[in-house]
């Protein structure tokens, strides 16, 4: 019942309510695992079901993801203790030149509600900063987003070290002027038009 209870709480992006459910449930001695899935990841699921279905929209899926937020700081020091593993590692930026992060946020929280480690850089992130920290952290995947369309050479330039550095890795692209044609020109691996579909490809990358 008490799991099912911090699922509602997302649902209803009640963030204090949410916590204070979490807290209870570790307090009762319940599966640190039990909680991540089916309490947090699962109502970010549902909460990316229906915003790509069009029954909610970005302001809903940012409260959801705030509202996992704060339960998600209360998990994280009794993950590793516990040996669970996260779902990967992902690096995540605004390119070169581009200031913009709203969208780029949301990704971001959705793939730590998802139950990725996610090493935000913020923007106007270098090529060169993108493959140091990836190379630091040891990450399965890069997220990069470009909002202007003059930005998306600097993207484009991005995949090509990144690609040239860190061979193995793969590389999710997105932002309002990106699309799949220009993902598969600059040899990204993948695009998303948004953070739900961004979350699917992560998923799809670290299970192959």
């Amino acid at each position: 019942m008490g799991i099912d209870n911090i699922y509602q709480a997302i649902m209803t992006y009640n963030k204090l309510k949410a916590a204070e459910l979490v807290q209870n449930q570790i307090d009762q001695g319940t599966s640190v695992n039990m909680i991540l899935n089916e309490g947090l990841i699962a109502p970010l699921d549902e909460i990316g079901k229906k915003f790509s279905e069009g029954e909610l929209f970005v302001p809903e899926m940012i409260a959801a993801a705030d509202a996992m937020k704060g339960s998600l700081e209360l998990l994280r020091p009794l993950l590793a203790s516990e040996g669970v593993e996260t779902k990967g590692t992902i690096v995540i930026g605004t390119v070169k030149g581009d200031l913009h992060d709203i969208g780029k946020n949301i990704v971001a929280m959705m793939l730590e509600g998802a139950g990725f480690k996610v090493i935000d850089l913020g923007v106007d992130v270098s090529a060169e900063i993108f493959v140091q920290m990836i190379k630091e952290n040891k990450a399965d995947i890069v997220a990069l987003s470009a909002l202007l369309t003059t930005t998306m050479p600097s993207m484009e330039a991005t995949v090509a070290l990144i690609k040239g550095k860190c061979n193995t890795l793969k590389t999710i692209i997105g932002g309002a002027p990106i699309t799949d044609s220009f993902a598969k020109k600059i040899g990204a691996d993948g695009f998303s038009i948004d953070a739900p579909g961004a979350v699917e490809l992560a998923r799809q990358f670290t299970a192959e």
